[in-house]
């Protein structure tokens, strides 16, 4: 049984309940499109670069045809030079996990980089998507709502004295194509803090509730549609619904006759 929580999870379970039970509790699977496979990989490597450069360790010798990730560091160093300047009062921890138990489930998150300072508590994630997401997205966003309670229910700080800040480091300038990383700040506080623990509240005690129950998780409402770009369409019943909104039904199409060859 599904005991941990992530992001991810959280994300999916509040988004649509049938997916969720189908890629984490059915554990099914569907080809990942090529583009986002080498999406996800230039990502990883990217924050293993981040990581080996915070343990002090070279980024120099990379592949040349990966020479990007140079500039896209090197950029960053240079738009954020207070992130890796040494400061003696700060404790800096790279990929450091956390985690919570809550209401009968693990929540769990991996810092990038946390920043400690006396009386102040910083959450830097390094995001390799080509196009920013809005400061008003990513208060909503699951990363940001579940990382910043967790650091507050770990650690002495108070929401007022924590933020997480997201650094889009592969943004360009169109006229010029440099790498010119883009950051957004997000704030905490008590109220936010206390609305994330009940929708926290209010997840588990809905995913233990499905989970004792023998049917199938609910769908999302096909209006939403969000259906379209899911691999689980067709399991879900919900190709036939989608091809309605472009094809007229087979009765209202007339027959074509066809001639014999001759």
């Amino acid at each position: 049984m599904l005991k941990t929580l992530s992001q991810g999870h959280l994300s999916l379970l509040e988004t649509c309940p049938r997916k969720f039970q189908h890629t984490y509790i059915d554990q099914l699977g569907s080809p990942i499109d090529p583009d986002l496979q080498e999406r996800l990989r230039w990502g990883s490597q990217f924050h293993l670069l981040m990581q080996q450069r915070e343990m002090g360790l070279p980024v120099a010798a990379l592949p040349a045809e990966d020479g990007e990730f140079q500039l896209c560091i090197q950029a960053l160093v240079d738009a954020a030079p207070e992130l890796f300047e040494p400061n003696t009062a700060e404790l800096r921890l790279s990929e450091q996990p956390c985690t919570l138990f809550l209401n009968g489930y693990l929540l769990t998150a991996v810092y990038d980089l946390l920043l400690i300072r006396p009386g102040r508590g910083q959450i830097i994630d390094w995001k390799t998507h080509l196009k920013p997401k809005t400061s008003a997205q990513l208060v909503q966003d699951w990363q940001t709502r579940l990382y910043l309670f967790l650091l507050v229910e770990t650690t002495p700080l108070t929401p007022d004295q924590v933020s997480m800040s997201y650094w889009f480091v592969r943004c360009q300038v169109p006229e010029t194509g440099a790498f010119a990383p883009q950051q957004v700040t997000i704030p905490y506080s008590l109220d936010q803090h206390r609305q994330t623990r009940a929708a926290l509240q209010r997840l588990t005690d809905q995913l233990t509730h499905l989970l004792d129950q023998p049917q199938a998780f609910p769908q999302v409402e096909a209006a939403k549609g969000i259906c379209r770009d899911c691999s689980f369409d067709y399991r879900c019943d919900r190709v036939a619904k989608r091809a309605s909104l472009y094809f007229p039904p087979l009765s209202a199409v007339a027959e074509v006759p066809i001639k014999p060859i001759s």
